[in-house]
């Protein structure tokens, strides 16, 4: 019975030291003067549909994305637009439906790279990596939807491919997910365990619209 006391308390003990220890470490090294890119993932009319989609968090995602996007052009540093376009040139993405376009806040400008992918990841069958190692990019500022598909596999692969990743909390959004039993996951609970896991296995720094333009003054 103490042997089982001790090893919960060590285990709490260890896990809350972790815990500690990691909200000590300085993470947030974003710099204007490291050209850090600004990636904006498939903000798309087809996402508008809230009868197909349900509910979803964070309404205010396409806004911080965009003031994010205007600091980054006042600054001319580097923006890449994502675009996904479904394997189906009529299916919600596709090419020949009105859902593939962007939306009206987050149009690209003349000159902006647009890559477009059909995975959900923007590294897989692109040429988003080479254009950033082009760059000579070290810091990636990522924005977009939805956090857990898309937002998410690109946020890995990119702290993967060895890129100082920022991911905005407040600059992407989710919808409500059904479990393999059933279970309705509110979006609002399926964006923070997403924006969590990211951060705490190192894949990218989480952080606010706010933190990320302070960091531009």
């Amino acid at each position: 019975m103490l042997t089982t006391l001790f090893l919960l308390v060590f285990k709490f003990a260890h896990s809350q030291s972790r815990f500690e220890q990691q909200t000590q470490i300085d993470r947030f090294q974003l710099s204007k003067e490291k050209r850090p890119v600004l990636i904006l993932i498939d903000f798309q009319k087809a996402f508008d549909d809230s009868t197909y989609w349900g509910h979803r968090n964070n309404p205010d995602a396409e806004s911080n994305a965009a003031k994010l996007l205007a600091a980054w052009r006042k600054l001319n540093l580097p923006i890449i637009h994502i675009r996904h376009c479904s394997k189906n040139s009529k299916g919600r993405f596709g090419k020949e439906s009105p859902g593939n376009q962007f939306k009206d806040i987050l149009q690209p400008l003349a000159g902006e790279p647009i890559v477009e992918k059909n995975v959900n990841s923007a590294f897989i069958g692109t040429d988003l990596k080479s254009r950033l190692e082009s760059m000579k990019a070290e810091q990636i500022v990522i924005t977009g939807l939805t956090t857990d598909h898309c937002v998410s596999t690109t946020t890995r692969m990119s702290g993967n491919y060895g890129f100082e990743t920022y991911l905005v909390s407040d600059a992407t959004a989710t919808f409500d997910k059904r479990g393999f039993d059933g279970k309705i996951y509110p979006a609002e609970v399926v964006h923070e365990t997403e924006l969590a896991i990211v951060h705490d296995g190192w894949f990218a720094t989480v952080a606010t619209t706010k933190q990320i333009l302070s960091k531009l003054e």
